[in-house]
């Protein structure tokens, strides 16, 4: 297993050409508390990177910046145009049909056709009519997967969008992820607390510690050695003891 960087220009970061995401020197503070302290990261062009780190670290905050939801105090930052946000909570609105659902805020006289497309692809053709409550949790987050992707993003950024799921689900939308992600060729950034939902997603693993990239991991992983590895474990092993958990990995 590759040995931890911090190096934001990584071999990783640089796969599929220029990058989509370059952050430099970003700082955030609130009141006096400084959550990300000239913080650099960058992330590649169809790259997947997952963001780790202890509570109250800065993970959901530096993907806020990253989404333009909220302004960095210091640095810079550059992302594409064309990003889209998936959060904890599917956020649909109760008052309309799935398709809506998927094409709010979507312009152009194909715009019915592309949220069937995008259903699709996720798995839901044919709940086009349904109603957000008629939806399972896995069904809901697919249709917020699907309002994300539907713009065609170069950019998607997840803020713990499996924490609510069972475990079966959670697995189900890891492999919907991946294999959106080799369609779309769009870059990722997920923010979770779950080291095997890490191992599971990343092309590389980003750990944040005092408002900084303390660490960077590699996942070199074929798709089974994700699952059950020498491999995995000793990755696992790593991420663990990087965030102060050695004797979980015991």
């Amino acid at each position: 297993m590759s040995a931890p960087t911090t190096a934001t220009e990584s071999a990783a970061a640089a796969r599929g050409g220029d990058p989509a995401v370059v952050a430099t020197g970003v700082v955030r503070r609130f009141g006096e508390r400084v959550v990300l302290d000239h913080l650099d990261l960058t992330i590649g062009a169809a790259e997947l990177v997952v963001l780790l780190g202890p509570s109250g670290c800065g993970k959901s905050t530096l993907l806020r910046l990253l989404a333009g939801i909220d302004l960095p105090d210091g640095g810079r930052i550059e992302v594409p145009t064309r990003r889209a946000v998936v959060f904890q909570a599917d956020r649909l609105l109760p008052w309309q049909r799935v398709l809506p659902n998927v094409t709010v805020g979507l312009r152009g006289k194909d715009a019915d056709e592309r949220g069937r497309a995008a259903l699709a692809e996720v798995g839901l053709a044919g709940r086009e009519r349904a109603w957000p409550k008629e939806l399972s949790g896995g069904e809901a987050q697919r249709v917020s997967l699907a309002r994300a992707l539907v713009a065609d993003p170069e950019l998607v950024l997840f803020d713990e969008p499996f924490a609510a799921l069972d475990a079966i689900t959670r697995l189900k939308m890891h492999e919907t992820v991946r294999e959106l992600r080799r369609r779309h060729n769009a870059a990722m950034l997920v923010v979770t607390h779950d080291v095997d939902e890490a191992i599971a997603l990343a092309d590389r693993v980003v750990i944040l510690g005092h408002g900084r990239v303390s660490a960077e991991y590699p996942v070199d992983l074929t798709a089974g050695e994700r699952s059950v590895s020498a491999a995995r474990e000793r990755l696992r092993a790593q991420l663990l003891a990087e965030l102060g958990l050695a004797h979980t990995a015991a």
